[in-house]
């Protein structure tokens, strides 16, 4: 899908004005967004703003940064495991129309080489202009993940990190992101540190941890939980003693970030209550992990890989329905699910698609908020949250 033709772009200089600012601990109201060339640079009064500057009125919409997707492996039947030309810029332009501005190519596995031919594809992308969603780096989750909590994932391409097969994935340093692993795995420690010696985010997913294990791992350097509840372990019962896992550390240790699919099928209202209670909207970031799928209509079959999935009930399943296959609902749509279904305040729903991400990959300076120094990255959304307008770098990629 291409994107719609963008209005007119604006001057060097310019303001948004009139608009609901959702800034990280409140909504402005009477204020405008000062924009100039890629950066903001103020945010001022409406009133205050001189004759000499471009105002663009917003009409009373929501302006808010661009949403930060770091979990998303495709859309419109596409998947960022196929190192094509056609599917990044289906994807991309995608997610720009839906006020996502930057997001991660989230690889799910697949056999090594297969998975390095993505990331040398990912490279080459990276360096040519754009447009879309700007690709920050890779996800991947990896072939290092337990068979029991698989998921969706292929078990065909399992593998253990002691085997020698991570250092050539880790050659591709300088895209890789977050990097999914269990760390009950034999040498998985191991990896761990060598993520954290090169700024990969470790990250704990389709996992059977114990919490020790995750203790273990976090002096190791792991700091992030890939989607909370989902392919990830719990309290066993080892004969009168309870063993917690995953899920248990997710909640509870002030250390890790966290992961959750708010597309209100993963998890019931109940489950994302808890999750927001006990994680907070500064350590919980919100994710789409949305497949080909996404944007497909009830009833439509995809692909990962060699594995086949369909789109049911408004979300990706299994054939056999033994699991979910990941969501197929885009993050603008999850912040009304968000505030309406699961009691957030806006600005903090916004907070975990937006800064929080962008904390959790380092990229917060740059990016996940408006304020003075930073990129221009901005969605504009009506009330449904239906993308208005979407902003990359002070140029409209996207606009109705």
């Amino acid at each position: 899908m291409t994107l719609a033709a963008a209005p007119s772009q604006p001057t060097n200089r310019f303001a948004l004005s009139y608009g609901r600012i959702i800034l990280p601990d409140e909504i402005a109201l009477g204020k405008a967004v000062v924009i100039e060339g890629e950066r903001i640079v103020g945010i001022a009064d409406v009133g205050a703003l001189g004759s000499d500057i471009e105002t663009i009125d917003i009409g009373g919409r929501i302006i808010t940064p661009g949403l930060i997707d770091i979990h998303t492996h495709g859309a419109l039947g596409h998947t960022f495991n196929e190192p094509t030309p056609e599917s990044f810029a289906s994807i991309c332009a995608e997610n720009a129309r839906r006020g996502v501005t930057a997001l991660l190519a989230t690889l799910a596995v697949a056999p090594i080489p297969d998975l390095v031919r993505c990331l040398e594809f990912c490279r080459a992308w990276r360096r040519e202009s754009q447009t879309g969603a700007q690709v920050l780096g890779v996800h991947i989750e990896s072939p290092y993940v337990s068979a029991a909590q698989k998921g969706a994932l292929d078990p065909r391409n399992l593998r253990t990190p002691d085997d020698g097969s991570p250092d050539v994935l880790l050659e591709h340093h300088d895209l890789l992101r977050i990097f999914v692993l269990a760390p009950e795995l034999p040498g998985a420690l191991q990896l761990v540190r060598k993520l954290n010696d090169l700024e990969i985010v470790p990250a704990a997913g389709h996992s059977s941890a114990r919490d020790s294990d995750i203790l273990a791992a976090m002096r190791a350097g792991l700091r992030h939980v890939t989607h909370i509840w989902s392919a990830m372990s719990t309290t066993i019962k080892e004969g009168p003693w309870r063993k917690p896992g995953l899920l248990e550390a997710a909640l509870t240790f002030d250390g890790l970030s966290v992961e959750m699919i708010a597309d209100n099928k993963h998890l019931p209202p109940t489950l994302m209550k808890l999750a927001y209670k006990c994680i907070g909207a500064d350590r919980l970031c919100v994710i789409s992990d949305a497949t080909s799928g996404a944007g497909l209509p009830d009833g439509a079959r995809f692909w990962m890989g060699e594995m086949e999935y369909e789109v049911r009930e408004g979300v990706g399943m299994m054939l056999d329905r033994s699991a979910f296959a990941g969501s197929t609902t885009l993050v603008n749509e999850m912040i009304p699910i968000l505030t309406n279904v699961v009691g957030i305040p806006l600005v903090e729903a916004i907070r975990m698609l937006t800064l929080t991400p962008a904390r959790v990959i380092g990229v917060d300076k740059q990016k996940g908020s408006i304020e003075p120094g930073k990129d221009a990255d901005l969605a504009i959304f009506d009330d449904d949250f239906s993308a208005w307008r979407t902003m990359i770098g002070g140029r409209w990629t996207h606009g109705k």
